[in-house]
């Protein structure tokens, strides 16, 4: 009997645990998140990772950025890793302390750490990768190098924002932990990409909300200009009588 969970059944628990329509340019974002989750999760060679855990952190705090109702975006996280039945904490918790950690590593330590692995000793960083390059069945997936990158951007904000050193910086990585580097640099390059497309999405959305709420206003005053003069116009006593 097989006993694997499908999507239908993650997404099914997800809309039960939030209940609240989500906005339309961001459900895409909720639904490819949780899918890419949900299959990661039934993979015999998948397991949970520290960094994988800032990588969908990081990629749901940015790609929801902007997402109204604030409160709800809470809610929409939770519900994601509880319909995976995950902790939703953990993946906050573990996110917190690589970042913490990483704001105070210098890149170029942090490289050399990485070089030589099996005989370095620091933090829960260079342990989150021990760990990877030590399992040679560790499933490679686009959250854990979302994860690596935001390390990456932590320690030196300007090296991310340099192709050449970028690139050459996540080749030395990938290949520390054996992955491929081609695959580590697509992804990351299609992750760069569609945070860009997201923020001009935002934008469009931003413009399109303040003109609807100038519409109203607008309709507002409208009518309260109607209604106004109503009562001045109704003739006195005095001068009804008078007439």
């Amino acid at each position: 009997m097989n006993n694997v969970r499908t999507v239908s059944d993650t997404k099914r628990a997800f809309y039960t645990l939030h209940t609240r329509p989500i906005n339309s340019i961001y459900r895409r974002v909720v639904d490819e998140l949780m899918v890419e989750m949900h299959l990661l999760s039934v993979n015999t060679d998948f397991s949970y990772n520290p960094i994988y855990a800032l990588g969908v952190v990081t990629s749901f705090d940015r790609f929801m950025q902007g997402y109204l109702p604030e409160e709800d975006k809470d809610s929409i996280f939770n519900a994601i890793c509880q319909a995976l039945q995950d902790d939703p904490q953990r993946y906050r918790n573990d996110a917190a302390q690589l970042l913490s950690e990483a704001a105070s590593v210098p890149l170029g330590d942090f490289v050399n750490q990485v070089k030589n692995l099996s005989t370095t000793e620091a933090g829960s960083i260079i342990g989150s990768l021990k760990a990877v390059a030590a399992n040679p069945k560790f499933k490679y997936n686009r959250p854990f190098a979302v994860g690596l990158y935001t390390l990456l951007e932590t320690m030196n904000p300007e090296l991310v924002k340099d192709e050449k050193q970028r690139n050459e910086t996540l080749q030395t990585l990938a290949e520390a932990l054996n992955f491929s580097t081609d695959k580590v640099q697509k992804d990351l390059e299609l992750y760069r990409s569609n945070l860009e497309k997201m923020a001009q999405a935002q934008i469009v959305l931003a413009d399109i909300l303040k003109a609807d709420r100038k519409k109203k206003e607008e309709r507002a005053k409208a009518k309260d200009a109607v209604a106004a003069p109503t009562d001045s116009q109704e003739p006195t006593s005095q001068e009804t009588s008078g007439s």
